[in-house]
C-alpha cells in the first residue's frame, strides 16, 4: 500500500535553522514593541498635556526634537545620560532575568563611581591611559559588585528577600559614602573628591568637534562592550543560560541540577557590576572626581528603563536612549511648559507598557507559530 493519505500524513518538521531563525524574530520583537508602545501612549499623552497648558503639540514636539537629535549638542546630552541610564537598566534587567528585583541599582552606581575615583587618585599621574582606565574602570565594576554580593548573599544563605535587602543598602552606601567625602577626601567648600590624577576618559568634543560644550564621553565604548558581554553571557552561555532558568523555575531549574542559590547570588553580584559600571560615566568621562548625589536617580530610573525594555540588552539601550531623549527634552520645552510635564509622563509611559507588555508578548508568540 502506498504512502499515508493527506489525513494522517505527518506534518513537514521545522528546519533547525527556520526555527532558530523565528525564536530570534520573536525576541527581537519582543524587545522592540514595548518601545514602540511607549512611544504611542507619550505621544498621544503628551498632545494631551500640552493642549491642556494651552500650546500648540507641534509646536512643543518640534522643539523637543531640536533640543536633543536636533543638534550636535543635544545629542552628545542625550547620549551621556544614556550611557548611564543603559548600565543601570541592564544591572536590573540581568537580576530580573534570574527572577530578582534589585532596587539597588542607585547605591551600586555610585559605590562604582566612587571606586573608580579611588583608583583614579591612587594612581600615578604617568600612568599609561589605556592601563588607567582599564584599572578604574575594573574598580568600579568591583565596588559596584561588592554592595551588590551583600542582598545576593544574603538571598542564597538566608532567603531574606532582594527588594528589601537592596533598598535598605541604597541607604546605607550612599549614607556611608556621603561620610567618607565629607570627612576625609572633600575639596575644601565642596562635596567632591580631588581631581583624578590617572583614568581619564575623553569626551567625544576632542575628536568630533560638534560635539563641543557636551558631556558625553568615549564611556559610551565602554557601556556599548558591557551591552555585548551581558548579552552573549545571557543567550550564548552555560552560565547564562541557568540564570534564565532559575528566573522562569526555580524548583524546575533546580531540579534539572542548578545550583538556585549560587545562581542568585551570582545574579545581585554581577548586577551591581553592571551598575557599577555607570559611574565611570561620570567620574572618569565627567567631572574627573566623585561628587556626593551625582547619580540623581538614575538608579531607579534604570527600573523603568529595564521594564520598558523587557529585559533584553537591546531593548534596554532603545528605553535607556528613550528615556535619556525625555530627560533632555524636557529642559528644551521649559519656555513652553513646565519641564515637570516630562516627570508625568514617564510615569504614564511605565504604567502603560506594565499593562500593554503581556498583550504584546501573546500576540508576538502567536505570530511565531504561525
Amino acid at each position: 500500500m502506498s504512502g499515508h493519505t493527506g489525513a494522517f500524513a505527518e506534518p513537514t518538521p521545522v528546519p533547525d535553522a527556520t526555527a532558530r531563525a523565528m525564536r530570534r524574530r520573536a525576541a527581537l520583537e519582543e524587545a522592540l514593541l514595548p518601545p514602540l508602545v511607549a512611544l504611542a501612549v507619550i505621544l498621544v499623552a503628551g498632545d494631551l498635556l500640552i493642549l491642556a497648558y494651552g500650546e500648540a503639540p507641534g509646536a512643543v514636539w518640534r522643539l523637543l526634537a531640536e533640543g536633543t537629535w536636533g543638534n550636535a549638542y543635544g545629542i552628545g546630552q542625550v547620549l551621556y545620560k544614556a550611557t548611564t541610564l543603559t548600565c543601570t537598566g541592564l544591572a536590573v534587567a540581568f537580576a530580573l532575568r534570574a527572577g530578582l528585583f534589585n532596587i539597588g541599582a542607585e547605591g551600586q552606581l555610585a559605590a562604582g563611581g566612587f571606586g573608580a575615583a579611588l583608583a583614579g587618585l591612587a594612581l600615578p599621574a604617568g600612568t599609561p591611559s589605556l592601563v588607567a582606565i582599564v584599572i578604574c574602570v575594573g574598580a568600579a565594576a568591583l565596588c559596584g559588585g561588592a554592595v551588590g554580593a551583600v542582598p545576593g548573599v544574603l538571598r542564597a544563605r538566608f532567603g531574606a528577600h532582594e527588594v528589601i535587602v537592596t533598598i535598605m543598602m541604597n541607604f546605607i552606601v550612599l549614607a556611608l559614602l556621603n561620610y567618607v567625602v565629607a570627612a576625609k577626601l572633600h575639596v575644601p567648600e565642596t562635596l567632591h573628591t580631588p581631581t583624578i590624577r590617572a583614568g581619564a576618559v575623553p569626551r567625544l568634543a576632542s575628536s568630533i568637534e560638534a560635539f563641543h560644550g557636551s558631556a558625553a564621553s568615549w564611556t559610551i565604548v565602554i557601556v556599548a562592550a558591557a551591552v555585548i558581554g551581558v548579552a552573549w553571557y545571557l543567550f550564548r552561555t552555560r552560565a547564562g543560560f541557568e540564570l534564565r532558568a532559575v528566573g522562569l523555575q526555580p524548583a524546575a531549574a533546580e531540579y534539572g541540577g542548578v545550583n538556585v542559590p549560587r545562581a542568585w547570588r551570582n545574579a545581585l553580584m554581577l548586577s551591581g557590576a553592571i551598575a557599577g559600571l555607570g559611574g565611570v560615566n561620570y567620574v572618569l568621562g565627567y567631572k574627573g572626581y566623585y561628587e556626593d548625589g551625582f547619580a540623581g536617580g538614575a538608579g531607579f530610573l534604570g527600573i523603568a528603563v529595564a521594564l520598558v525594555g523587557r529585559n533584553h540588552p537591546l531593548g534596554v539601550v532603545i528605553a535607556a536612549l528613550f528615556f535619556a531623549t525625555l530627560s533632555q527634552g524636557g529642559l528644551a520645552i521649559n519656555a513652553m511648559v513646565p519641564k515637570q510635564m516630562v516627570d508625568v509622563l514617564q510615569g504614564i509611559v511605565i504604567l502603560a507598557v506594565a499593562a500593554a507588555v503581556p498583550e504584546v508578548r501573546r500576540l508576538v508568540r502567536q505570530a511565531a507559530r504561525r
